[in-house]
């Protein structure tokens, strides 16, 4: 059965909350690929994979996320794959971490599904909505409040 974790953002102002929830989504990448997890990265736009695509480059070298964007790279995939339409990844993925307004289509193709929820009344209102959706899905779903449970990826 498929299980979804929201991960509830510690309250920021709305531009470091949507940072800090792309830096996680890296870091969290950066993790499932250590457990040699295949990763799939859904982004809202064009503009968003791109943004992930670069902040994944920014690792230091010892951190290195061997990724790519959807279409691009070594025909067998890389480890950890970043894209934005409605088809999803190109191959067989173990998690899938959401970074779109909505719930993608082929989410219950995963095992796992990391999501986030932006502590501002806009993005809290978004996320209610997708959460409801992966339930219609007869998802599993928990959370986590990074607020009071921070996260030590280390």
């Amino acid at each position: 059965m498929t299980q979804a974790l929201f991960y509830l953002l510690s309250p920021n102002g709305e531009n470091t909350a949507l940072s800090d929830m792309h830096q996680l989504a890296c870091r969290l990448a950066e993790q499932a690929f250590s457990k040699q997890q295949m990763v799939y990265i859904h982004c809202q736009d064009k503009s968003l994979a791109f943004e992930i695509d670069e902040l994944l480059w920014q690792f230091e070298p010892s951190a290195f996320v061997p990724h790519n964007l959807k279409g691009e790279g070594p025909m067998t995939g890389s480890p950890v794959e970043i894209g934005f339409d409605r088809l999803g990844p190109n191959k067989s993925r173990q998690l899938l971490i959401n970074l779109a307004d909505q719930v993608p289509p082929f989410a219950v193709n995963f095992g796992q599904i990391i999501d986030f929820v932006a502590n501002d009344d806009q993005h809290k209102a978004v996320a209610r909505e997708r959460y409801r959706q992966y339930r219609g899905f007869g998802i599993e779903l928990t959370t986590h409040n990074l607020a009071t449970h921070p996260l030590n990826l280390v």
